[in-house]
């Protein structure tokens, strides 16, 4: 592998740990890192810097990529998320979450195999808000033909590169006609026009919802506007054991940011209990994109290493105890690195 500069996000909570975690995994690994450190969230606020430093943003757009741990989000008061600000000011609009059926963590389904595309910029996140007179608010639900369709190429670009078979996509568009309307129809424009070849379908979204937990098997690719691929996507994860398991990616046409996609989970920072798999997924989920945009066989090759040895981990048992395990997050980072070969 190419030697790399990456910047790197610990994020607050549980995130500097599993970040380091992960780090050292990487670096056993092989994976050639120069890692450029930055704050954003609790960190950086206290540090005296901006909740999202535009140094942070600086660094991103110099180097183009990203690693980052949980931020904390207050609910309903406080500042805005990192992750949106981030999504946003990069212009990352999609964000693509894997969900597959791990080794050795049983669940209801078997053989789950999903992936989840979310347009990242517009929707409800948008963050347009406003008092209309007191006691109601509004919010103001965002959607471009730009945006859908660019999402919808990007969508079936990765379909093809990836060769998985169908798109579904879910809406509400028996009820928001014009957003949700244009978020279909622009989807069904570049599947007509462009990739006719890969298989397509809509459902109503709290449709699909019931039929994902009858069955997954029936869907392959998910394509959906902001809101609803965040709860769906957490949705999905629940199917294969939590989003202690699950990778996460934010990309653009020229940045990417990698996270894992659980929260920061403060209560049980510094205890050395945190899983840092779904941040080490999506190290792997990095390593893939280096390869694919760069021509770099050689960090593909790590990212196989890592995902083969934390795979042979899970099927010998060796868990956090998030999974119903007893390892904790040195402990599990150390069970990788053995099975590393």
């Amino acid at each position: 592998m190419k030697t790399r500069d990456i910047v790197v996000i610990p994020g607050d909570g549980i995130g500097p740990e599993v970040t380091q975690a992960v780090q050292r995994i990487l670096e056993k690994a092989g994976a050639s890192i120069e890692w450029i450190e930055h704050q954003a969230g609790l960190t950086a606020l206290a540090s005296g810097a901006d909740v999202m430093p535009q140094e942070t943003l600086d660094a991103i757009q110099h180097y183009g990529v990203a690693l980052k741990g949980p931020c904390t989000t207050p609910v309903g008061k406080g500042f805005s998320s990192v992750n949106v600000q981030l999504r946003k000011k990069l212009n990352l609009y999609a964000a693509v979450r894997p969900v597959r059926s791990m080794p050795g963590v049983k669940t209801r389904f078997e053989n789950v195999d999903l992936v989840i595309i979310r347009e990242n910029t517009e929707g409800l996140y948008s963050g347009v808000e406003n008092e209309v007179t007191p006691g109601v608010v509004m919010s103001m639900k965002v959607a471009s033909e730009v945006a859908c369709t660019r999402i919808a190429r990007w969508a079936f670009r990765y379909a093809t590169h990836r060769q998985r078979n169908k798109i579904t996509v879910m809406h509400k568009a028996n009820i928001m006609k014009l957003t949700d309307g244009l978020f279909i129809r622009c989807a069904q424009q570049i599947h007509k026009q462009e990739y006719p070849n890969i298989a397509y379908q809509e459902t109503i979204i709290d449709a699909g919802c019931m039929r994902l937990v009858q069955d997954p098997s029936q869907f392959d690719m998910l394509l959906l506007e902001n809101l609803y691929g965040d709860v769906v996507s957490d949705l999905c994860a629940g199917l294969i054991g939590g989003l202690g398991v699950v990778p996460g990616a934010n990309i653009g046409d020229e940045h990417a940011v990698f996270e894992a996609v659980h929260g920061s989970a403060p209560d049980i920072a510094g205890k050395n209990v945190a899983n840092p798999l779904a941040l080490l997924m999506s190290a792997v989920m990095m390593l893939n994109y280096i390869a694919d945009q760069h021509g770099d066989e050689g960090a593909r090759a790590v990212a196989t290493r890592i995902r083969t040895a934390y795979d042979q981990t899970l099927e010998d048992g060796c868990k956090t105890r998030d999974l119903g395990g007893e390892l904790g997050t040195d402990a599990f980072a150390d069970a990788v690195i053995d099975r590393l070969g």
